[in-house]
């Protein structure tokens, strides 16, 4: 890979950006840039990178609707979304711009009754950061603002389907934030490699696949990694809970944004008797609105490549061939893009590919299960575990989900979709890997702990 090129999904004869990619010796100097700018930044008070964080979130504000056009263009998010992300990202810098002025350690009772015992949290130094394309502004910025915001600088690996989106934030921390605090680096795997291999502390969000290799190459290095990774979320739905309404929520969890998300349901688990909800469900995925993720009424437009496209297409083709019965979708559904309609099948083993890995796109697959205990046990049989939702009224089936639920986000009536930045985020098993990112928990990564003793002379 030599240059990167970014093309609308919607209409992919529309090259957003094209650009060289940034070689290994690049990254290297990006990194040294970023050393050198860190003894500087580190050493600001609390009150001027709180200063230049508020500095930075103004000047995302200012360019909103730039942003999220760009956004809309280059990913193919819906425009409602797209917004959203942006006011997210906002928040999200205001948020840990306060951060700066919290505690940084705790004393503790001295042994001996005189000295003074201590703990006190520094920066790594230069962290490296390396973000997909799906939420191409909130996730950099989850990372990058609590980063900052605890001292260290920042190398940053954006993926290349959002190059265009990266460049653009790049530069508006460019102009708020001292020089060097904020490096950009382009490419693919190679350059992702190389940030890996040059940064004091790696936080990643993408595949399981990439990220297990992101964490065997920081473990070689000896330097701490976040990895947050897929998942086959599902949303388990008892009988006393209304179906038109869990399908309406269900529905646009899996097909918004084109189920596009990390925290998207690919699985429904219906307990009882299944047909009332799969009428429902599929009356609500067939009226989901699809279409230019530039009108404000679209809930889904293109997926991000005709690789995605076509994964989605073969998954379709895969169910089939496997006695599954397609419900809807499974076909492309228009010509101008990346489009493949929102796709339901049912008649799968718990245990075929489709139910167990991650398509990643608008495809989700119905499960039945007998009783509460069967549910959890369908729900909990995958290697991941980022987020489960439950549909019920019943608080003692509530009370079991939240004991018996493998995952790390459990939502009540609520879909598996949604992230509240101020609460900690991450999942268990192959989902997540490394301390939770965002809320007050990012500081466990992204600052170390080091226990002083003083004693009087």
């Amino acid at each position: 890979m030599n240059r990167v090129v970014s093309r609308s999904p919607q209409r992919p004869d529309d090259v957003v950006v094209d650009v060289a990619v940034t070689d290994p010796a690049a990254v290297r100097n990006a990194a040294d840039t970023a050393r050198q700018a860190a003894r500087d930044w580190s050493a600001a008070t609390a009150l001027a990178r709180a200063r230049a964080l508020h500095q930075l979130a103004d000047a995302i504000a200012a360019e909103r609707e730039t942003l999220s056009a760009l956004i809309v263009r280059e990913v193919g998010k819906p425009v409602s979304e797209a917004g959203a992300e942006v006011d997210r990202g906002i928040a999200l810098v205001r948020y840990y711009a306060q951060q700066t002025l919290d505690p940084i350690g705790e004393t503790y009772p001295a042994p001996d009754g005189t000295s003074l015992l201590y703990t006190f949290r520094r920066p790594h130094g230069v962290v490296g950061l390396i973000t997909p394309w799906n939420f191409p502004i909130a996730i950099p910025l989850w990372k990058m603002a609590p980063a900052l915001a605890y001292g260290n600088t920042v190398v940053w690996k954006p993926a290349p389907e959002a190059t265009g989106v990266a460049l653009r934030l790049h530069e508006l921390c460019a102009a708020a934030l001292p020089s060097g605090v904020v490096t950009i680096v382009l490419g693919d795997a190679e350059t992702g490699r190389a940030v890996v291999d040059t940064t004091d502390a790696v936080s990643f969000t993408g595949s399981a696949r990439v990220g297990a290799l992101v964490r065997i190459a920081a473990a070689e290095r000896g330097i701490p990694s976040q990895c947050e990774m897929g998942s086959v979320n599902a949303s388990i739905v008892f009988p006393d809970y209304p179906v038109e309404d869990a399908a309406r929520v269900i529905a646009s969890a899996a097909m918004g944004y084109a189920g596009q998300k990390c925290t998207a349901t690919s699985r429904v688990i219906v307990v009882g008797d299944p047909e009332p909800l799969v009428d429902a469900l599929v009356a609500a995925v067939e009226a989901f609105p699809v279409g230019d993720p530039a009108d404000p009424t679209t809930g889904m437009g293109p997926v991000i490549s005709a690789d995605s496209l076509e994964a989605v297409l073969t998954a379709a083709d895969e169910a089939r061939a496997s006695g599954g019965a397609l419900l809807t979708g499974g076909r492309r559904c228009r010509d101008d893009g990346w489009y493949a309609a929102p796709t339901l099948v049912r008649g799968l083993a718990p245990g075929h590919r489709l139910a167990q890995e991650e398509i990643f796109g608008p495809f989700c697959v119905l499960l039945t299960a007998r009783d509460i205990d069967e549910a959890f046990e369908l729900a909990n049989a995958v290697r991941y575990g980022l987020v489960a939702a439950v549909f019920t009224h019943d608080t003692r089936v509530v009370a079991e989900a939240v004991r018996r639920l493998d995952t790390g986000l459990i939502r009540i009536n609520a879909a598996t979709t949604g992230v509240d930045f101020y609460a900690p985020f991450g999942g268990q098993k192959l989902s997540s890997s490394g301390p939770r990112e965002q809320g007050k928990a990012a500081r466990d990564f992204f600052t170390t702990v080091h226990t002083v003793t003083i004693t009087p002379a």
